[in-house]
């Protein structure tokens, strides 16, 4: 028993040295360290002597302190390309159970370039002829794009507004000025909506999905006859699209707290 506690002792050590370089990776030494966390400088010597062999820490040689290093850049490449083509396999499942509680289909849109494209789709039952299907570029009128829009950088916004919208049924909105005042309304609410721009007769709530830099890389949609999906703040629907919506940012590591500290 005594091993195992001094092992996982070891282990959290290991762990506490390096999380002390964040959040601005630091220049620190031994006595820093030590008076820092509190660990004998000789525990303190040892442990960062072994996690730069590995290549965890870099030590500068002219002031012998240390930073954090290349194996932890390696690290954090893998976890960001892996974010970034794993989307669909992190979503499924949350996406899935979405369906399965409100019965409607449900559509994962994601990022790419300056529109989005349809990436999932886990239809309801009985199965709702969508106007798109996945791989589809979608418009700036879909739900989707427009909650990714909303919460996208102010060039974006202006750059995708300047652009002709195509028109797809009567109810699409093409007027930049009232697209415009549709996604400030979006920022405001957490939520988007698509009241039958894009296919008569159908409805559809969207909500962002934000990843570990804050950016919206992609939305969770839920479509269906325009009788069953209303979009209001009270709306049963609308509750499980948001909190579903935040689990699958809690999986690419996004933190709305740690931002509004930065």
């Amino acid at each position: 028993m005594k091993k195992r506690d001094s092992k996982s002792n070891s282990i959290e050590k290991v762990l506490k040295i390096l999380m002390a370089f964040t959040p601005g990776n630091p220049e620190m030494g031994t006595v820093a360290l030590s008076q820092k966390l509190g660990f004998h400088p000789a525990t303190v010597n040892r442990i960062l002597n072994e996690l730069t062999r590995h290549g965890f820490l870099h030590r500068n040689v002219l002031t012998r302190k240390y930073t954090l290093g290349p194996a932890i850049v390696t690290l954090g490449t893998t976890i960001k390309k892996s974010l970034r083509s794993n989307i669909v396999i992190i979503a499924k499942p949350f996406i899935d159970d979405l369906r399965d509680t409100l019965k409607e289909t449900t559509v994962l849109e994601v990022l790419s370039e300056n529109s989005t494209v349809v990436a999932y789709v886990a239809e309801g039952p009985p199965p709702l002829p969508l106007a798109a299907s996945i791989g589809d570029r979608l418009p700036i009128a879909a739900a989707g794009a427009k909650a990714i829009l909303a919460f996208s950088p102010p060039n974006l916004i202006h750059k995708l507004l300047n652009e002709k919208v195509s028109r797809l049924t009567y109810k699409t909105l093409t007027d930049p000025k009232k697209i415009q005042r549709q996604l400030e309304e979006i920022r405001r609410k957490g939520y988007s909506f698509d009241q039958e721009e894009i296919e008569i007769g159908i409805h559809a709530i969207g909500a962002p999905i934000f990843n570990y830099e804050g950016k919206p890389v992609a939305a969770l949609v839920v479509a269906g006859p325009s009788k069953r999906i209303i979009p209001n703040n009270g709306s049963p629907i609308l509750l499980h699209l948001k909190e579903k919506a935040s689990m699958i940012s809690e999986q690419l590591f996004y933190s709305k707290s740690s931002l509004e500290e930065e």
